[in-house]
């Protein structure tokens, strides 16, 4: 798979920044920033991996075995040929939540560092929200989005796992997300088709260039 989505879409090169599971580890703020955020069965790195056309967030078979925030920068021309480019963006892979061997222990890392990494990050440009759109929404989805809006953040939700759906199933699962959450934008995608990858690589592109315009850059 190429790196990203070409429809009126860069093309970007990631690498692998750093993990940090206190806000004194978090980059330097810089560029403008994209949270990935969702359960932790949800495909969240999958998503990740294929967004960017190359495996850099770690799949793991385990739920919930993040327990930091990784930090991924998104250039144009590939790291290994130009090493000191300027990023054009950073995506934030947060802890999943939601799962029940693990929900109790990540729930006590959010006001640690997750919390104020969603609240008080000035560079976070926008927010995806990963919800399983093949099964019915969650309390602790809707707790999540409550959370955003509660923090004025800008968010996208989406609903992964669309290829597991027929064309009717995936019209109800739309209306049922819509339905659960009333978020005006929503989306569903697949990270094993690519099906909705361009449409949300335009929704992380636009935010990232109004962050820029704001002054939120290197």
């Amino acid at each position: 798979m190429a790196p990203g989505y070409t429809a009126r879409v860069k093309k970007l090169h990631a690498k692998f920044l750093k993990s940090a599971v206190a806000e004194a580890q978090f980059p330097a703020p810089g560029v403008p920033e994209i949270a990935f955020l969702g359960r932790s069965n949800v495909g969240k790195s999958s998503l990740i991996n294929a967004l960017l056309g190359e495996k850099q967030a770690h799949v793991s078979s385990t739920p919930g075995r993040t327990r930091a925030i990784n930090f991924f920068a998104l250039a144009e021309a590939p790291w290994e040929e130009k090493p000191g480019q300027r990023a054009e963006m950073v995506f934030a892979d947060l802890p999943g939540y939601g799962y029940a061997k693990i929900a109790k222990s990540v729930s006590a890392e959010w006001p640690k560092f997750i919390e104020p990494y969603v609240k008080e990050r000035a560079t976070l440009a926008l927010c995806v929200c990963l919800v399983d759109a093949t099964i019915p929404a969650r309390a602790s989805d809707g707790q999540l989005i409550e959370f955003l809006e509660g923090a004025g953040r800008e968010y996208v939700v989406v609903g992964t796992k669309a290829d597991r759906l027929s064309g009717n199933g995936r019209a109800k699962a739309l209306k049922a997300l819509r339905e659960a959450f009333g978020a005006e934008r929503l989306m569903l995608v697949s990270a094993k088709t690519g099906a909705g990858m361009k449409e949300l690589w335009a929704e992380i592109q636009l935010e990232a260039g109004s962050r820029k315009r704001e002054g939120g850059s290197l």
